[in-house]
């Protein structure tokens, strides 16, 4: 029989012919080029713009309401009104206000009456007593007089004299009081600084019920139009609460909350264009105005305002929604190459030489879809995209057509040359 060793000897030729078979295909792969899309890194303009929803308002709009509480008796504007300065817009219920305006007019007349009559019959009265008291100590005094001559020459008792040295006493006492009463109604005295504070108070009283009165009255602080009505006649109404909405007349602008994360590259002065979802082939221009001094926590979004051209489109109106496009950076000639062909943060891979090269890359301007190339490549570089092999390797570069997308409003001026970076956000 033949040995086993023998029998053997077929199978491992096989398995070694399979070895080699396999080491050759693999040698074969390795040196062959692997194929790979790429894009030729080219000079192109490039534009950033920033897209997001806005909407139309006045520099300023106020709530007006009722600084009193009653009820209301009139609405004189409905809305869309345009109003005047110092127009009447709601009238409340005044007949409680009046009577007590009445009662405070009649409280001042008679502070007015005391104070006059102080002054004029009231002052000659008390000088007239004065007068009269003057007199009556002058004759006690007298009395007092002649009493002592006769005490002294027996004719009359000491008791008489007594009596009549109490009555010269009780003549000056009254006769003092009708001085202090004469210098209380003077004019820097203290009746009369009494009767004039009570005129004052009074005069106090009545402006107070007039304000009131006039509060009953909610009118136009300055010429404007009437964005919503929010009573009717007969309501009961409070401090606080809005009655009215008013848009002061001004100059139109757009209002938006933009994402936090591109306020980088937002700026005062920058031009955009702006299209009404309902009108939209009417497009417009605008121009950022203000960025707030501070972010909204809640929302993670700052406020944009734009200015409006002095002739704006009369279509517009308040709180209408409008798309807006600003442009946000712009390259007129840029060595650009797309974005999905970055390996990483700043790192591509070259086809040089048949062979796959990795280049750390410095950039600048970004849009969707492109950036732009300061540092790291040249103009017509192939940049590898999607799969490729890995950098050492061979490669087989298969260039595809690529241009700077367009992703802007429709019929956005600057063509294919233009590139989008999309925020899309409601108010």
């Amino acid at each position: 029989m033949p040995s086993a060793s023998w029998l053997q000897r077929p199978r491992l030729w096989i398995a070694a012919a399979v070895l080699l078979a396999l080491a050759g295909a693999w040698a074969w792969s390795s040196l062959r080029p692997q194929p790979a899309s790429a894009v030729r890194v080219q000079s192109a303009p490039l534009v950033r713009t920033l897209q997001f929803t806005a909407r139309v308002a006045t520099d300023s709009r106020v709530e007006l309401g009722a600084t009193v509480t009653g009820r209301v008796e009139a609405v004189r504007v409905r809305e869309g009104d345009r109003v005047e300065a110092g127009q009447l817009l709601v009238q409340l219920e005044q007949p409680e206000l009046r009577a007590a305006l009445a009662q405070a007019q009649a409280s001042e007349r008679q502070a007015a009456a005391r104070l006059a009559g102080l002054r004029s019959t009231g002052r000659q009265a008390l000088q007239a007593a004065v007068a009269q008291a003057e007199a009556q100590w002058r004759n006690a005094r007298a009395e007092w007089a002649r009493n002592e001559q006769l005490v002294a020459q027996g004719f009359v008792s000491e008791a008489r004299l007594d009596d009549a040295r109490r009555a010269v006493a009780v003549a000056a006492a009254q006769l003092d009081a009708a001085r202090a009463q004469a210098g209380a109604a003077a004019d820097r005295g203290t009746d009369t600084a009494q009767a004039q504070a009570q005129l004052e108070l009074a005069r106090a009283a009545v402006q107070a019920a007039q304000a009131r009165l006039a509060q009953t009255r909610v009118l136009a602080p300055t010429a404007g139009r009437v964005l919503r009505r929010q009573v009717e006649p007969g309501q009961i109404v409070q401090p606080g609460r809005a009655l009215l909405v008013l848009a002061l007349e001004g100059p139109r602008q757009l209002v938006a909350l933009v994402d936090e994360r591109f306020l980088e590259q937002l700026r005062v002065g920058q031009t955009a264009t702006a299209v009404a979802d309902a009108f939209p082939g009417q497009r417009f221009p605008a121009r950022v105005s203000s960025l707030a001094p501070s972010v909204d926590a809640q929302r993670g979004a700052i406020e944009v305002k734009l200015s409006l051209p002095p002739d704006p489109p009369p279509f517009l109106r308040e709180d209408l929604t409008v798309s807006v496009e600003v442009e946000t950076g712009r390259r007129e000639q840029a060595l650009v190459m797309p974005l999905a062909a970055l390996r990483g943060a700043d790192t591509a891979w070259v086809a040089r030489d048949g062979r796959v090269q990795a280049r750390k890359l410095r950039l600048g301007l970004r849009t969707l879809d492109a950036a732009e190339v300061l540092d790291g490549l040249s103009a017509g570089d192939l940049v590898l995209m999607g799969p490729a092999p890995a950098p050492g390797r061979r490669v087989h570069a298969e260039p595809v057509p690529w241009q700077p997308g367009n992703d802007a409003l429709p019929e956005s001026p600057g063509g294919g040359a233009a590139a989008a970076l999309s925020n899309s956000m409601g108010r």
